[in-house]
């Protein structure tokens, strides 16, 4: 490994210039799960580090209505919004897909859920008396309530919803398709269909690609995907029950029972990069939640991480300014 040149604090700030996180998570939140920034925080210390953009990702609404009050009210840069597909808008619901491409400012994403993928839901849960048991199989409330509206990628016919769905995206081409947490399965069922709908930015989702061996890494960059890798994944919280997407408490999980080796952390990220190439990855935070740093002081560490693992300065500009630009269909800052 040959180390870049110039590694420091000044070189990790200087590469947030121009950079782009598209994955935030601002408030607000559940009480049970508080933010570390609010919406307009968050855009301004982006702003002020020299970032040209950020993404905001809500797992109870349409982040795009925020990103329409943002816009108005912080400038010097710009801030994007979506729709992920979680049980609070019903899972699979093309209306509420229809309607956030038009609300406020337009959605950017669609993500076909976080928490609320059967795939993820039904792997979350608690420990019982030393062993792990899903949600599902402590509260049957839980199993018809929500496991019942996750979502689910079939391998066969799209369903109806799904359909006018991948439609929808298709129709607006500066919408970008976000696997969400489903399973590796789902999402290559994701990615092919895509291409049979015409959809040309596809996101894989960093639930997915963590998952992923190096093989079928490469098969998504084969298909023009992008793969997604967030520092939130695998910082020292990790292990700390997480998951407050339900108000009940009695919900509030960890992650033990889903499926997957162990990761090497962020040495396997850079890797990967290296195996792969730094033109097929986004980096982004996923960050927001408070026992975290802000989400503009986490990516300065990814991009530090990543010098100190020795991936070279224009891989990373690469990674956090060319290709989010380009899934986001907006310029990039002059190198």
């Amino acid at each position: 490994m040959i180390l870049p040149e110039g590694r420091s604090y000044e070189l990790s700030t200087e590469l947030l210039k121009g950079a782009i996180d598209i994955h935030v998570h601002a408030g607000p939140h559940l009480p049970s799960s508080p933010r570390r920034v609010d919406p307009f925080e968050a855009a301004i210390q982006a702003r002020d580090a020299g970032m040209r953009a950020i993404v905001y990702m809500d797992v109870f609404n349409w982040s795009n209505g925020t990103s329409w009050l943002v816009n108005r009210m912080v400038e010097g840069i710009d801030v994007f919004g979506g729709i992920i597909l979680n049980t609070v808008f019903g899972g699979m619901n093309p209306r509420a897909v229809l309607t956030a491409l038009y609300y406020g400012s337009g959605a950017k994403y669609v993500s076909f859920g976080a928490h609320s993928t059967y795939y993820q839901a039904s792997r979350e849960g608690h420990l019982v008396d030393g062993k792990f048991k899903s949600l599902a199989d402590i509260y049957p409330k839980f199993k018809e309530q929500e496991l019942s509206r996750c979502i689910r990628i079939p391998g066969g016919q799209p369903s109806r919803e799904l359909d006018e769905i991948l439609g929808m995206i298709a129709d607006h081409p500066h919408v970008f398709l976000n696997t969400g947490h489903v399973s590796n399965q789902e999402a290559f069922r994701l990615i092919e269909l895509s291409r049979k709908y015409g959809i040309k930015k596809v996101l894989v989702a960093s639930s997915v690609t963590k998952n992923l061996s190096v093989d079928e890494q490469k098969q998504v960059a084969e298909s023009g995907a992008y793969l997604e890798q967030t520092l939130a994944a695998f910082t020292h919280t990790t292990p700390i029950p997480k998951t407050h997407y339900y108000v009940e408490r009695d919900y509030i999980s960890i992650d033990e029972g889903m499926a997957g080796e162990p990761h090497g952390g962020v040495k396997q990220v850079a890797e990967e990069i290296d195996a792969v190439g730094a033109e097929n990855y986004i980096l982004s935070t996923d960050l927001g939640v408070y026992t975290l740093p802000a989400p503009v002081e986490g990516f300065r560490e990814f991009i530090a991480c990543m010098l100190d693992l020795g991936i070279p300065t224009d891989d990373l500009r690469t990674m956090t300014a060319r290709n989010p630009a380009g899934l986001l269909g907006i310029e990039t800052v002059s190198d």
